[in-house]
């Protein structure tokens, strides 16, 4: 049984697993099977005239069209997190608390970007008082969890902002000032123009970190509508 639901904001599409377009809306009808996305000619949803993708988008595309646990995929380890976790604790001697256990299965129960803050929240609805990690705790855990390279942590807006690192495939982001929305994104091209300029310095690659900062599609339809209701006025 298929479900078909009209895309109606901009996505990020990545074609096989090479190049990244940005579809304007609204105009792709994207159809879900049991073997995945695919991305159709409008008004027609035959076989024929469709694409298998995956998708990256910000949040509100996130929850129309997959659920929140929606990722760029994973990357084969040998180690669960919480094995891998342990493994690093028991290298400094030091101990897996009940606390240290809950704060990283809630970490990694989702994919999302996040910061302290937020984490605190999500922790004070999910646990009493009495069960739910400390805030030294948490600042803590989040520390040893990014030294342990199963989270990432990088500034962002003026804040700190994690995501998973361990088991999660290389990727960069688009960064939305208005709304503050993180958007993954991976691109072939991107990692060639890299290599590129490091074979033409003699430079030897270790990784990369790349955040493009500007104005979401949502935020700038969003703005123009508010301006032409304006001008009519």
């Amino acid at each position: 049984q298929r479900a078909i639901r009209r895309a109606s904001a901009l996505a990020t599409l990545e074609f096989f697993g090479t190049a990244v377009f940005h579809l304007p809306p609204p105009v792709y009808n994207l159809i879900e099977t049991q073997a995945g996305f695919f991305l159709c000619y409008p008004e027609d949803s035959a076989a024929l005239n469709c694409v298998s993708v995956s998708i990256t988008a910000d949040q509100s595309v996130r929850s129309r069209f997959m659920d929140n646990n929606y990722s760029l995929g994973s990357v084969q380890v040998a180690l669960s997190p919480q094995e891998r976790f342990e493994e690093y604790l028991r290298s400094r001697k030091m101990r897996f608390t009940q606390e240290r256990r809950a704060l990283l299965d809630h970490v990694f129960s989702q994919h999302e970007h996040f910061d302290a803050n937020g984490l605190l929240e999500e922790l004070a609805e999910k646990f009493d008082r009495k069960s739910r990690p400390s805030r030294a705790t948490v600042y803590r855990t989040l520390t040893e969890l990014v030294e342990a390279g199963l989270l990432r942590k990088f500034p962002v807006g003026g804040r700190d902002v994690y995501e998973h690192d361990y088991g999660y495939p290389a990727h960069d982001h688009l960064y939305c000032k208005k709304c503050e929305r993180l958007i993954e994104f991976q691109s072939d091209a991107l990692v060639e123009l890299r290599d590129q300029v490091a074979r033409d310095h003699g430079f030897r690659v270790g990784g990369h970190r790349l955040i493009i900062t500007g104005i979401c599609h949502q935020c700038s339809s969003a703005k123009r509508r508010t301006r032409r209701r304006h001008d009519l006025i």
